[in-house]
C-alpha cells in the first residue's frame, strides 16, 4: 500500500481529530482512506472501492446522496456533466481532436449542450495558442 503525505489547514485536522476521538472513525488513516474512495465514487461511478468496511462506514455516516448532490450544487451526474468533464480533460491536455471527436460523436451540431462544449473547448484552444 502506498503512502502519501498531505498538508491540511489546522481547522480541518482538528475536525478530523474530533471525528476520530468521537469514534466515528477508528483512525485518521481510516478517515482519509474513506474520504478519498468516497470522492472517487462520486467522480467515477465505476470506481472499484478497496477500502475495508467502506459500505459499512458509509451506512453509519448516513450520507443522503440527494442532499449531497444539492449541497455540492451539481446536476447529479447527468451525461452533460460527464461530457463537460471529458472535454475539460481533453482541453487541459491539449487533445483538441479527441475532444472534437467526443463532441461530434455524442451531440448534434445545433444542440445547446454541444454549443456549450464547443465554447469550452475554444477557451482551451485560445489558452494554448497564447502560451
Amino acid at each position: 500500500m502506498a503512502k502519501d503525505t498531505v498538508r491540511s489547514p489546522d481547522d480541518v485536522v482538528e475536525e478530523i481529530d474530533s471525528l476520530v476521538d468521537d469514534g466515528m472513525f477508528e483512525s485518521k488513516s481510516e478517515f482519509y482512506r474513506f474520504s478519498a474512495e468516497y470522492v472517487l465514487t462520486l467522480i467515477n461511478p465505476d470506481h472499484e472501492v478497496e477500502t475495508f468496511n467502506f459500505d459499512e462506514i458509509k451506512r453509519e455516516l448516513n450520507i443522503d446522496p440527494v442532499a449531497q448532490v444539492e449541497s455540492v450544487g451539481t446536476d447529479g451526474g447527468t451525461f452533460f456533466l460527464d461530457a463537460l468533464i471529458t472535454v475539460r480533460k481533453y482541453g487541459l491536455r491539449g487533445n483538441f481532436s479527441d475532444a472534437e471527436e467526443f463532441i461530434d460523436t455524442h451531440y448534434e451540431p445545433t444542440d445547446q449542450e454541444c454549443l456549450l462544449l464547443e465554447e469550452l473547448l475554444g477557451t482551451y484552444r485560445e489558452s494554448a495558442s497564447s502560451n
